[in-house]
């Protein structure tokens, strides 16, 4: 219990300075503010993978994968035009994030729906299949990133 207490009072730390931050530069705020939530989404995907590895129970996972399919529904949203390269910040956005549009959110809508699906099973008991949807969701981001990020 303690250590979603602190987890969560990190992720929420790190959103609230993320924004701070972002608030008021434009397109480069934006690339700011998808870059802290990926790196978040990493961190949520990590605790998930140490739960799993620990043989905890889905339902401990709760926060973590309702935060991570919210996200990932949002994460067209966050590469609108103007926010690559041209943003005036690094990124590792793709220009065929831009120039290959609906490839790209065939892709998000696919993770959106495996994220989904993990949240509606970390309300159940059957971890292992739990532990499949987490590498389900896992290999959603890698097919995205293989054609969409570079580095």
């Amino acid at each position: 219990m303690m250590r979603r207490i602190v987890t969560a009072a990190v992720l929420a730390m790190l959103c609230v300075g993320g924004a701070a931050e972002a608030q008021g530069e434009g397109p480069a705020g934006i690339v700011k503010g998808r870059q802290a939530a990926m790196m978040l989404s990493g961190v949520a995907m990590g605790a998930m993978k140490s739960a799993i590895d620990a043989l905890q129970p889905p339902a401990s996972q709760r926060f973590n994968t309702r935060a991570l399919a919210r996200w990932a529904h949002a994460v067209p949203g966050m590469f609108p035009a103007g926010t690559g390269a041209e943003a005036g910040v690094q990124t590792n956005a793709k220009p065929e994030v831009w120039s290959d549009r609906a490839g790209f959110e065939e892709k998000a809508a696919a993770y959106a729906a495996a994220a989904d699906r993990l949240a509606e099973l970390a309300a159940g008991e059957d971890a292992a299949a739990f532990a499949a949807q987490w590498t389900a969701v896992r290999q959603s981001c890698q097919s995205c990133h293989d054609v969409y990020k570079a580095g």
